[in-house]
């Protein structure tokens, strides 16, 4: 059964707010604020304090936004910042914060400039020697990142992959052989897609961690193998609607020697074998695990796919 506040948490709540009176918020300054990716309780007590301060917020959509805002009863000039006039609205801004004002920047949901657009932004009031606040939030990277289990303590943010086929197989196959855990979004229309080419590239075995909708009314968190993982989604057809974040085990590790020497056997065995049958040769020969030599030497291949492609 859910609880209500209790009157206690309130009066933490509320000394936290007068706390927040008694710090600096410096004008002539942009507020990169992370807004929640779903559930609107995730917002912290300063972003709240500082999109109700500032003179106008910098928006991915004023729609989106505005909906936000009267949520938490706030009321605020806002103005479109997208990919499409990130540029001009970059120079917009420098010249509001020269003239004294305090602008907040946000995306639709998540934090700016994380696979959404705001870096550009960023950049260009650094470039003037102004002062760029971050205002911590809701990712939706690091919270599937804190559930996954995956016990590397590297990540590699990726973001969105490439739409098109050849082009995603491509840039996956550049990815093949790193051991940090993988970090992707992805939409809705593209999920089967991406979970298709990421076990043609990357082998059934390796781990995925798939978190649909995070924080919100219908979230989904699964972890499975490639292999399984277009079988859970066919399961229902409810698991491929949604934002996705997709995160994928890091490749197995060996060590530079046994990589080099390993690469070195499955050049050699690629010849004349298939990825399978060179994986299963090699184990035999350096006594390896057949997994670990599996997605080596389907890096391998991809490598030379790509190159025979640019030479031709």
């Amino acid at each position: 059964m859910n609880q209500p506040l209790n009157f206690s948490l309130m009066a933490s709540v509320s000394k936290l707010a007068d706390e927040l009176d008694a710090q600096q918020f410096p004008q002539s300054a942009l507020y990169v604020i992370a807004t929640p990716i779903g559930n609107v309780s995730d917002i912290s007590l300063r972003a709240l304090k500082v999109l109700n301060m500032v003179d106008a917020i910098a928006c991915e959509d004023t729609r989106n936004t505005s909906q936000l805002l009267t949520r938490y009863g706030i009321s605020k000039k806002c103005f479109a910042a997208h990919q499409h006039n990130e540029r001009s609205v970059a120079e917009k801004i420098v010249q509001q914060l020269q003239e004294g004002l305090r602008i907040a920047l946000v995306s639709d949901a998540g934090t700016p400039g994380i696979s959404d657009p705001g870096a550009q932004i960023v950049h260009a009031v650094l470039e003037a020697g102004l002062q760029v606040i971050p205002i911590p939030g809701a990712s939706a990277a690091i919270a599937a990142l804190s559930c996954s289990g995956f016990l590397s303590n590297e990540f590699y943010f990726v973001g969105f992959l490439p739409a098109k086929n050849k082009q995603r197989e491509t840039e996956l196959a550049k990815l093949s052989n790193i051991k940090a855990t993988l970090v992707l979004y992805e939409a809705p229309h593209r999920i089967i897609e991406t979970i298709t080419s990421l076990a043609l590239v990357f082998g059934s075995e390796r781990k995925i961690l798939i978190a649909r909708e995070l924080s919100k009314l219908f979230e989904q968190i699964h972890r499975c193998s490639l292999g399984s993982a277009i079988t859970w989604f066919q399961q229902d057809e409810n698991r491929q609607r949604g934002e996705f974040v997709l995160l994928i085990e890091g490749a197995a590790s060996l060590s530079s020697d046994e990589d080099s020497e390993a690469e070195r056997i499955l050049g050699i065995l690629l010849e004349d074998c298939s990825v399978s049958q060179a994986a299963t040769l090699a184990a035999r020969i350096t006594g390896k695990k057949k997994n670990t030599l599996y997605e080596l030497a389907l890096a391998l291949q991809q490598k030379s796919d790509i190159a025979k492609d640019e030479n031709h």
